[in-house]
């Protein structure tokens, strides 16, 4: 019970204590890159979702940081024990998540201020023209499938994405991806939304569907490197943050993981009758 009081009343708030969580911790391997006092640096395999969802009620990152950190700190909204920001299941690479209280509060807010910065390696469908650009467009619900987010004309929340070209191939490209905002698929969204869907991607056109815009032989490549990235090519390879305790700057960087760097071998390999 607390009580505040002025000079004409005084006013007596019930805080109920934190419920329990009902989180059963799991023995997933994790891959741990940096960890101090305050907070813990991850490099997410692809396949693995961050917290529990409808679906993925078992098995997910947060579970696993249960087991392997039983203190973990409970900031966040319920499910999401240290969590600041999120990957896709399918997308890997870097992610920092919260110890304490303290560092869930401040690496929240750096996030909201836009000071968390986090760069992908994105392989895209196409050749991207501009060897630098930027996608400002708002995202949403897309209108037909709850599941997806889209581009809305009216509606939505503001995003942006920047862009710039490091390798270019004869039917994809692969960019340096970084978000100055940070809302649900929008790397997936927004690159999708200029033609350039990720190369992999289901949920956005980046598979199969592509296949058909392309000669024959090209085509017979392709597939094969549909079959070395059966997810979407999208790598979270740079994270860094003013850590919330000490002040100092962490960078971190993470290298393409089998999937993605055996793809992109094949893509740079010389194919007879298609490229010199």
């Amino acid at each position: 019970m607390r009580s505040f009081t002025s000079a004409s009343c005084t006013i007596r708030v019930r805080v109920p204590p934190p419920e329990p969580s009902t989180l059963v911790p799991e023995d997933i391997p994790l891959c741990i890159v940096f960890e101090d006092d305050a907070l813990l640096v991850v490099d997410k395999p692809a396949g693995l979702v961050v917290h529990p969802a409808a679906g993925n009620a078992t098995g997910t990152l947060v579970h696993a940081l249960l087991f392997h950190r039983p203190g973990l700190a409970a900031g966040g909204s319920a499910g999401r024990p240290g969590i600041v920001h999120r990957l896709d299941k399918d997308t890997t690479g870097l992610l920092v998540v919260a110890k304490t209280e303290l560092a869930h509060a401040r690496l929240s807010e750096a996030l909201r201020a836009r000071q968390v910065r986090r760069s992908y390696a994105a392989l895209v469908w196409g050749a991207v023209r501009e060897q630098e650009g930027s996608v400002e467009a708002a995202i949403g619900r897309h209108p037909g499938d709850r599941k997806r987010m889209a581009v809305l004309e009216r509606g939505g929340k503001p995003a942006r994405t920047r862009f710039e070209v490091r390798e270019r191939f004869a039917f994809a490209t692969l960019l340096d991806v970084s978000l100055g905002t940070g809302r649900t698929h929008q790397i997936r969204v927004h690159l999708t939304h200029i033609g350039h869907p990720v190369f992999g991607d289901p949920v956005y056109g980046g598979r199969n569907s592509r296949l058909t815009q392309l000669a024959a032989g090209l085509r017979v490549w392709a597939r094969e490197a549909l079959d070395r990235m059966p997810r979407q090519a999208l790598h979270a390879t740079r994270l860094s943050f003013q850590h919330p305790v000490t002040g100092l700057e962490m960078r971190f960087e993470s290298e393409l993981p089998d999937d993605f760097a055996d793809t992109l071998a094949l893509l740079r390999r010389p194919v007879p009758g298609v490229q010199a």
